[in-house]
This record gives C-alpha cells, structure tokens and sequence, in this order.
C-alpha cells in the first residue's frame, strides 16, 4: 500500500472540512511515502502562502513547511534517503510495530492486517512497505474519509485511528524532529504532529458526544 493507491469515487456530501482532511492526509503519504518532486515543492510553498502564518500550530507547521519547500530540489531528495533509506536500519523508523513494540513485523501488524481485511483494503502486489508504514496508514485514513462521510463512516475513522495511528504519530513526528541532518522532513514532521493532533482530539470529542 502507498500513497495514492487506493482509487476513491467522488462523493456529493463531503463537506470542505472532509475535503481538506482528506487533501492532508493524501499530501502526508505522498511525502512520507517518496521525497517530492519540483511541482509539489512549488505546490506546497504556494498553500503555505494561503495556510499558514495565523495562530496555532497547523497554520504555523505549514508556515514552517512552506519556507523549507525553497530549498534545492536534490538537497530534499538526498535527505529523504539519508533518514528513511538503509540497507539496514534507516536514521528514522516510518513503521507502527516500531514504536509500539521496538521491532518489526510484531503483533500489531498482523492486528491491522485483520483490521484492513475487515475494510476490504490490503497490500497491492509490488508494493515493499509493510501495511503500518506510516505513508500507507496515511493513506488509509483518506480513503476513509473519503468513502465515509456519514455518521458510521466518521465511527470508522476513529477506530482505526485510535487503534493504529494514535499510539505512536508523535513519537514518530518527534523522531524525525531530532534526526541528524532532518530539516524540510523535521517540517513534515511538525505538520503531520499539528494535523494528526486536531484529528486526535476531534475524534476524542465524537467518543464523547457518541
């Protein structure tokens, strides 16, 4: 599974709320899934003049991002591998079972497997990266987004969310924060934090009012 792999059909009642989280969370797998290419560079800087800048932390992350998108194409691209890349272990670990169990390939992995299985969702043949690659749960969280606006749909979200991304996105973001030589993926980092801390909280209030 990896960014944009997953085909969603247009859906007439999502709000500009779902449209802008889902447009997060398929920009966090694109970035986390491969190092960007100029036009996305280009792309994010132009939002970040629209996004950030304004109190809180997501509009101030994409601030932060946003600048960091000026820098030299070839610059991002050999940090992108010099932190996720390695024939052994990379500087930082993108994969849930990681850093909920200090090593990979463990029981919460075969949990999301069950879990996609449930959603009809799993690996696409040719894909490397193991399902609780934060690129692909990323990428899962759009999907449902964008398949389920509704009341039952949200209670999916939360779910999943609760069970496999909560746990461990701020340890993940903090590591990438405290990388050697991380600066444009250190931005990334603090953007998925801000985000996925709203998301958090959002779905904390849906349990409450449930």
């Amino acid at each position: 599974m990896s960014a944009a792999t997953i085909p969603v059909h247009a859906q007439p009642s999502w709000s500009e709320e779902d449209r802008a989280r889902a447009e997060h969370y398929a920009l966090l797998a694109r970035l986390l899934h491969g190092a960007p290419d100029a036009p996305l560079l280009v792309a994010l800087a132009a939002a970040a003049s629209a996004l950030g800048g304004t109190a809180g932390a997501l509009p101030q992350a994409w601030a932060a991002l946003g600048a960091a998108a000026g820098a030299p194409l070839q610059g991002v691209c050999d940090e992108f591998n010099a932190l996720f890349i390695s024939v052994g272990k990379p500087v930082v670990m993108a994969n849930g079972s990681w850093y909920l169990t200090g090593f990979l390939q463990e029981e919460p992995l075969a949990e999301l497997r069950a879990d996609l299985a449930e959603l009809g969702l799993g690996r696409r043949a040719g894909v490397t990266e193991t399902e609780d690659h934060i690129a692909a749960l990323a990428e899962v969280m759009r999907h449902l987004v964008l398949t389920g606006p509704d009341e039952a749909g949200l209670q999916r979200q939360r779910a999943f969310f609760a069970r496999h991304i909560a746990p461990w996105y701020a340890d993940f973001a903090h590591a990438l924060a405290q990388a050697p030589g991380a600066d444009f993926y250190a931005k990334v980092g603090a953007l998925l934090l801000a985000f996925m801390d709203i998301e958090r909280e959002a779905f904390d209030m849906l349990e409450v009012s449930a």
